[in-house]
């Protein structure tokens, strides 16, 4: 029988785990996957063996563990249809990166070497310094493409592109064409964009602006200048330098590209130093940060930049990922968020590209699939590879936490993407 998908070990266990496997050594050669007839790693003949990589735990406190709920839901109604091909999927569930660069390699380095995954799906975190491991050990990789690494390698997918693209690549136009509309259009305006100092923070300041300058913004003001290792205890620095970027005055648009916490404190900073424009993140679309009064009117008025459909869509599909959580949380109604979504879509991604392989799956007839996959109207939009590996799908929305609970300001459209220079 098949070993049921099961939850994460005790964490005593995982760090015993992760310590054995910083030294444990593999009988394949790097880049190896076994793919001799019947001598796939991770896939059997009525399996196939999947696991992931997720920060659960932070040193601010934000999670994106909702990511391997959404990943175990998908794969559990995939597992309920028959699998794929036949064969079931054995998830191991999420290893916890923290955060950390050095936690990332190891939890790559565990779900290859000890745990002998075919993939690793989803992946998500600030940081991904096991890509190039993943990558050499042609390890199919699926997970949420803000980072460099899921532009570019072959073995490393984003569930709705490359979001961070090289020279060469597109920019995603939903969220600057998304503000014009709301601020009913971009000329004579101005927009303000801060991020945290980290790579990460610097390759999205020098995307966005190219961004909100390509839909004919004014950029007042962009720096990746906010400490990305603890959240501040005074913002007035930051708040000054914004609300007289505008040729002395304030902009009309403030975009961070930060985590909750972050944003929590600038928001609520700008808001006590009278700002009154429009105030816009790419993270804070979750119904459990309304749980608390003080989280829930810092955020008031936000518009979150999303890149699928909203929760609050009619689609039928939106339904069926909301019935896929439910079950694969017991039965019960449980807050979903964006990193619920992530955790979907990135295996939803994996298991089209599997089933097209067919019943002889192995890397190399993966990697053909994924060659020539397209498909259309799924919750990220049209979705189409190799394209994908550069560009981002272009797909989106804006949604604004009004009076305690989100609306759809912009609704889904996908908008043609901009040259990235």
């Amino acid at each position: 029988m098949l070993r049921p998908i099961r939850t994460l070990a005790a964490a005593a266990a995982a760090i015993a785990l992760v310590s054995a496997c910083n030294s444990a050594s593999t009988n394949a050669a790097p880049g190896g996957s076994g793919d001799a007839p019947g001598n796939t790693r991770g896939v059997t003949a009525d399996s196939i063996k999947v696991g992931g990589i997720v920060s659960m735990t932070t040193a601010s406190g934000y999670s994106k563990k909702d990511t391997d709920l959404g990943a175990r839901a998908r794969y559990l109604r995939a597992n309920a249809e028959g699998g794929v091909n036949g064969r079931k999927i054995e998830y191991l569930g999420a290893e916890d990166d923290g955060q950390d660069p050095a936690k990332n390699m190891a939890a790559a380095r565990k779900l290859v070497q000890q745990d002998k995954v075919f993939a690793v799906s989803p992946m998500s975190s600030v940081t991904f310094s096991g890509a190039d491991f993943l990558e050499q050990e042609k390890v199919p990789t699926f997970g949420w493409g803000t980072l460099p690494s899921f532009c570019g390698p072959k073995y490393v997918y984003g569930f709705n592109g490359c979001l961070v693209p090289s020279p060469g690549g597109t920019l995603n136009q939903t969220w600057p064409e998304g503000i014009a509309q709301i601020l009913g259009g971009a000329r004579d305006k101005s927009v303000a964009v801060i991020a945290n100092d980290s790579d990460a923070g610097k390759f999205g300041i020098r995307t966005f602006q190219q961004g909100f300058a390509g839909a004919g913004f004014k950029v007042s003001y962009a720096k990746a200048s906010v400490p990305a290792t603890a959240v501040p205890s005074d913002w007035s620095a930051y708040v000054k330098e914004i609300l007289s970027s505008n040729d002395g005055k304030a902009p009309d648009a403030v975009v961070s590209v930060m985590q909750t916490p972050n944003n929590i404190g600038l928001f609520t900073a700008l808001k006590r130093g009278g700002y009154k424009g429009l105030l816009s993140d790419p993270t804070d679309y979750d119904p459990g940060l309304l749980a608390q009064d003080a989280t829930r009117q810092a955020l008031d008025g936000v518009h979150v930049l999303l890149q699928f459909q909203p929760f609050e869509s009619a689609d039928p599909k939106m339904d069926r990922f909301k019935a896929d959580v439910r079950a694969a949380a017991g039965g019960k109604d449980v807050p979903i968020s964006m990193h619920t979504l992530t955790g979907y879509m990135s295996a939803d991604l994996f298991l089209s590209i599997a089933q097209k392989a067919g019943k002889d799956l192995t890397v190399e007839s993966f990697q053909a699939a994924a060659q020539g996959f397209s498909d259309t109207g799924t919750l990220v939009g049209d979705r189409a590879l190799p394209k994908g590996q550069k560009d981002s799908f272009g797909c989106g929305a804006l949604v604004q936490l009004k009076n305690g609970a989100y609306e759809v300001s912009v609704p889904f459209k996908c908008h043609e993407p901009i040259p990235f220079k």
